[in-house]
Order: C-alpha cells, then structure tokens, then sequence
C-alpha cells in the first residue's frame, strides 16, 4: 500500500505514535508500505512552529526519512487538481494532500472528518 500522511499524522507519529489508531499505526510501521509526507506538511508545520503554536525537534524531516518516511513533492500538476476539488474544506494544506493523494494514488492517512468528504482513499488515523 502506498500511503500519504495528513500533517497531525505526522506529529503523532513523532511525539505519540498511540494517538494513531491501531490499523494505522500498523500501515505506517508495515515495510511493504510506502509511506510519504509532502512538502505542504512541512510547510505548514513550519509556519505553526514560527507562530509559537507548535514545538517539534529541528531535525523533524530527518527523523522522519530515518523512519521509512518518502518526501513527496507538490508539483504543478497537484496544485492544478487542487483547483478542481470539491469546496468541502478551506484549508489548502488539506486540499493539497488531497490532490496529491489523487493524483500520485495514495491512501491518505488522517483523522480530519472533512477530508472524508472527498473521494479519496482513506485510512482512519
């Protein structure tokens, strides 16, 4: 299976992987798995460290890829499918995961109740 992790995914997996649910835990920590986090989640958990809202290790990337994790570009190609979603969710750092995982055909791994709106493969963080 080849997956995309939501951005609280990854700081789960990070700081307390049991936040995760059991089935997704096992997807992510599955060899056989890819697992990829996209450039968008670095870029948003980078402005929530510059306001102050969150705290992650500086080396958060690199633990990530020591962890089996695959960076995932966007590209022009994702942020012209994001245009062409559905108005379910006005976050554009969900939305871009969203086209991302169409596009590329990945199983989003999240908890975010809007991203279920969409018709994109899911797995239940």
């Amino acid at each position: 299976m080849r997956l995309l992790a939501d951005s609280h995914v990854l700081v789960w997996w990070l700081d307390d992987p049991s936040r995760l649910s059991p089935k997704a835990r096992a997807a992510i920590a599955d060899p056989e798995n890819e697992v990829f986090f996209s450039a968008a989640s670095v870029w948003e958990l980078g402005l929530k460290i510059a306001r102050g809202k969150l705290l992650m290790p500086a080396d958060f990337v690199d633990t990530l890829r020591k962890d089996g994790f695959s960076d995932l570009a966007v590209t022009i190609d994702h942020a012209d499918a994001s245009l062409y979603l559905p108005r379910h969710h006005g976050d554009p750092f969900d939305r871009m995961l969203v086209a991302q995982a169409l596009e590329e055909g990945l199983v989003l791994v999240s908890r975010d109740g809007a991203i279920a709106d969409y018709e994109v493969p899911l797995l239940k963080a």
